[in-house]
């Protein structure tokens, strides 16, 4: 397993992705507007994906954890969300100047709070285990899903939750295909944070610390590396990535519910395997297939 570079475990995904690779091109000649407008819709989808899997992977690189509570941290980073936007006065189905303050403030905002939760987690949670047999943390881990999910079932209820719509709702049609501005605002908000990842991962001091102790844990210790600070400092970064996903599934859709951490950290974890787990660009790319594959399907 690699946090950096691509090493995927064997030929199986190569060919899946040619396969995937014929059957688009199939339906691109044979019906190229409809394709067109599924494909936004799928790496859209696999973008929201793409970031949530990352995570997964991130913590599996280092302390080989499946961490099955990530996806209910995504999750309620959509809660937390719509709760701090009920404190700005927006304006629903259009944007204003409030709009605009209200997520910048808000979105960096949410993300770091995650980050905490998903270190104040790890310390609580999984530390006391490290050292135990592997079935302990997993089990902590569906203990720690169970938890986060009877929080947010207490604090909003079982019902859907609202997001307040609060990005503008331009729009534009090119070749008969329809783009809306949340289309474009998800593959680049995505695309900004997996590149500052990949950047942080390979030319921080931190970044590096994670690689080494990805490669080996003893030896990067023997090395003066931090072992704690870094695995504290993966469980961060992934909640960072994870606050954010949960933000832009809320301004995206707009509906959340308890259990959405469930469903799509399951198709997170997924992709996550799909692109090799532990590898940071296959869980990218493993999101955007499995976002595509849906739309597909």
């Amino acid at each position: 397993m690699q946090l950096g570079g691509m090493s995927l475990p064997d030929y199986g995904f190569y060919i899946l992705c040619a396969t995937a690779i014929v059957l688009l091109a199939t339906q691109a000649v044979l019906h190229p507007a409809d394709f067109a407008q599924i494909l936004v819709f799928g790496v859209t989808q696999g973008a929201i994906y793409a970031l949530v899997a990352l995570g997964y992977t991130m913590v599996y690189g280092i302390i080989e954890l499946i961490n099955f509570a990530h996806g209910d941290v995504f999750t309620l980073g959509a809660y937390i969300g719509t709760a701090i936007l009920g404190f700005f006065s927006v304006t629903e189905g259009s944007f204003s100047t409030v709009n605009l303050i209200a997520l910048l403030l808000v979105f960096p905002l949410v993300m770091v709070i995650m980050g905490g939760i998903n270190v104040a987690i790890e310390r609580v949670a999984y530390r006391p285990l490290r050292n135990a047999p592997r079935l302990a943390p997993l089990i902590t881990a569906i203990g720690m899903s169970f938890t986060l999910e009877g929080i947010m079932f207490l604090w909003k209820g079982p019902a859907t939750v609202h997001f307040p719509d609060i990005l503008p709702q331009a729009s534009a049609t090119v070749a008969g295909v329809f783009f809306g501005f949340k289309d474009v605002f998800v593959v680049v908000a995505a695309a900004i944070l997996v590149t500052l990842l990949a950047i942080f991962i390979n030319r921080t001091k931190l970044g590096k610390a994670m690689r080494a102790t990805a490669q080996d844990r003893d030896a990067a210790q023997l090395m003066g590396i931090d072992i704690n600070r870094t695995i504290a400092a993966t469980f961060f970064i992934g909640a960072l990535l994870a606050g954010a996903g949960g933000m832009i599934w809320g301004l995206y859709y707009n509906t959340i519910y308890y259990q959405l951490g469930f469903r799509s950290g399951l198709i997170a974890f997924t992709a996550a395997v799909f692109g090799g787990i532990g590898n940071i660009p296959g869980a990218a790319i493993g999101g955007l297939v499995i976002g595509l594959t849906a739309a597909f399907s």
